[in-house]
């Protein structure tokens, strides 16, 4: 295990409403820890927006700005032009989204914003699912995974959200887990000196909507990472591939036992999601040479 290299700076605060065990909170401390005091954060509906809560009980220190579901880009895009008009070019605007708002219904805006190449740090915390809604199943979640709306798993693939936004040839866009804390922050900081519009996409194991542990969300993100499944990685100017960690310990099936959602598999299907994996992981390599 390695050192977590990380000082609190108060910015997120005890007292919210986030699931026991929920390592979006985890995760939400370190990225606004990261982005610092002079910023804003934009919040569409989703766990995220529960977990900041609304004024004057926030559990967030930053100023926090609500907006609908379908516009969480373009409302951050707008706050950003406004604090450019005032003079703020440097105020970091977060916009804090859930896989529902950024894969599905809030896309079209995240493609303009990324389009016109807004000076917007977009965060999508990926729990694969509209977990707060009864566990619906969203573009985000995976092949064979059971939710509320496809009880006996999803037939479809996972949207493949960072090749499509990397086809818009954006300054930067990357991949993080909460089991990598060092690397979530390193790619918080990295991302708020680039100009242009930044994507960080966060793999959070939703503990009731995944069936997971309350005490085994963080395992079950390395598990994700260490099995190849969710690799992570980044992408600058659309391009260049740069993969962070390749340290591949676990299989497929170790991170599928951890979670209720996959318990229906057999073992033929869990061998094609091992072979998936390694497929996509090796071309995954070679972009990164």
């Amino acid at each position: 295990m390695k050192l977590i290299d990380y000082n609190d700076e108060e910015q997120f605060f005890s007292g919210h409403v986030a699931c026991g065990g929920c390592v979006e909170a985890l995760s939400l401390r370190v990225i606004l820890n990261t982005a610092g005091q002079d910023a804003v954060a934009v919040v569409p509906p989703s766990c995220t927006a529960v977990i900041c809560g609304g004024y004057p009980f926030s559990a967030v220190k930053i100023p926090v700005f609500h907006t609908t579901l379908e516009s969480g880009a373009a409302s951050a895009s707008g706050v950003k032009r406004a604090l450019i008009k005032q003079g703020r070019p440097d105020t970091t605007v977060l916009c804090l989204a859930g896989d529902g708002g950024t894969y599905d219904i809030g896309l079209q805006a995240l493609s303009s914003a990324a389009e016109r190449n807004e000076d917007i740090l977009y965060i999508c915390f990926d729990n694969e699912g509209y977990m707060n809604t009864g566990g619906q199943k969203s573009s985000s979640t995976p092949l064979n995974a059971a939710t509320g709306s496809t009880p006996a798993g999803k037939t479809t693939r996972k949207k493949n959200m960072i090749d499509i936004m990397a086809a818009h040839r954006i300054p930067y866009i990357a991949t993080a887990s909460p089991s990598h804390l060092n690397d979530l922050a390193a790619k918080v900081k990295k991302a708020k000196d680039i100009r242009g519009t930044k994507i960080i996409i966060v793999l959070i194991p939703c503990l009731p909507g995944w069936g997971v542990a309350d005490d085994a969300a963080v395992k079950t993100a390395r598990a994700a990472v260490q099995s190849g499944l969710f690799p992570l990685f980044e992408v600058e100017d659309g391009v260049d591939y740069t993969l962070n960690d390749d340290t591949k310990s676990q299989s497929v099936n170790d991170y599928l036992g951890l979670q209720k959602r996959y318990r229906h598999l057999t073992e033929a299907q869990i061998a094609d999601i091992q072979a998936d994996v390694d497929v996509e992981l090796e071309r995954l390599r070679q972009r990164s040479g």
